[in-house]
């Protein structure tokens, strides 16, 4: 049987408000009924409930987080930052897997509204116009993370992804390669099109053709890593350096690339994005472009308590610093 309330005030023999009073820390309680109270709450077993106390005070101390694969490296770390903050600030998550289907991202998008949730961080791939509708319309606040809103009209927090591809592309031109290939991703979002015109710019910079035949897209797994390098090595002649958009599948292109009895960097350099933990785990190492994932969670959470508490927002749309680092994949 759920022991209620009323059963602690009943055994106590004190009002139900005073329960109440002492359950959430307010220091207007007699130290002798606190010690009563709590010690009623022990020999009861009593939980109170934060359905309940939510419906009282019309918020939760909770927040839906709606990310597209949990075991994914890249967004784990992500939730990381999230939940970090989320701690400080004394919410608690409700975390749920969306595998980036947009009728499922919906769907969970409204559980966390029926659950009474004070605010939603959402991480996606493509934002539709249906999204940005169920955004505009929630009762409550919400920010994403590490997801570009084409509209620009959603708190968010990122990178700039055009600059980072373009920056990853100099450096392998500037390594003496022409037309370096690149592996990006499938779905049309807006992010992968930044990521594609950053590409584009610095090969126009450098005044080399684009070929799109060097242009394979994948779906940021390793397995697609490893498929778009079999394309490539199919091409004559084969490109002398690739840059991938996701350090997995720049693990799949490094390992591809080996079992053909090619060596990275010598016959052809490999350059990732994102900097997870995998870019130091294979070998050779891996260069990359720095996403501070951690900081995209912990900064979009910060952002989310601002608008959940009213405080004043200065900048909504948030683009944090990144970073090249060069390790042994890139001569």
């Amino acid at each position: 049987m759920n022991i209620t309330i009323y059963d602690v005030a009943r055994e106590a023999n004190v009002s139900m408000a005073t329960v109440s009073r002492v359950v959430n820390g307010n220091p207007n309680v007699k130290p002798v009924t606190r010690k009563k109270v709590l010690e009623t709450i022990e020999r009861l077993g009593y939980r109170p409930n934060a359905v309940a106390r939510g419906l009282a005070s019309k918020k939760t101390t909770t927040v839906g987080v709606i990310i597209p694969d949990i075991s994914s490296i890249f967004f784990s770390e992500l939730a990381r930052g999230i939940d970090d903050i989320a701690n400080m600030y004394k919410y608690n998550i409700i975390l749920s897997n969306s595998d980036q289907n947009i009728d499922r991202e919906i769907k969970l998008i409204n559980t966390m509204l029926e659950k009474q949730v004070d605010g939603i961080v959402f991480m996606g791939g493509k934002i539709t116009e249906e999204h940005v509708k169920e955004f505009k319309t929630s009762p409550v606040p919400v920010a994403l993370a590490a997801t570009v809103d084409p509209t620009q009209s959603i708190p968010s927090v990122n990178i700039d992804y055009e600059q980072a591809a373009f920056e990853a592309t100099k450096l392998l031109i500037e390594n003496g390669n022409n037309q370096p290939a690149f592996i990006f991703g499938v779905e049309e979002t807006a992010a992968n099109e930044l990521k594609y015109k950053g590409y584009e710019r610095a090969l126009k910079e450098a005044n080399q053709t684009i070929n799109h035949d060097l242009i394979i897209k994948g779906d940021y797994t390793y397995a697609s890593g490893i498929e778009a390098v079999e394309q490539l090595l199919t091409l004559e002649p084969r490109p002398t350096s690739i840059f991938v958009a996701s350090d997995e599948m720049a693990l799949g292109v490094i390992h591809a690339i080996q079992d053909k009895g090619l060596r990275v960097p010598e016959d052809i350099e490999v350059f990732g994005f994102d900097n997870t933990r995998l870019a130091t785990m294979v070998r050779p190492t891996l260069s990359t472009i720095v996403q501070p994932m951690y900081d995209i969670g912990a900064v979009a959470m910060r952002l989310l308590t601002k608008y959940m508490n009213k405080e004043e927002v200065s900048e909504a749309n948030v683009i944090l610093p990144h970073q090249i680092i060069e390790r042994n994949s890139t001569k």
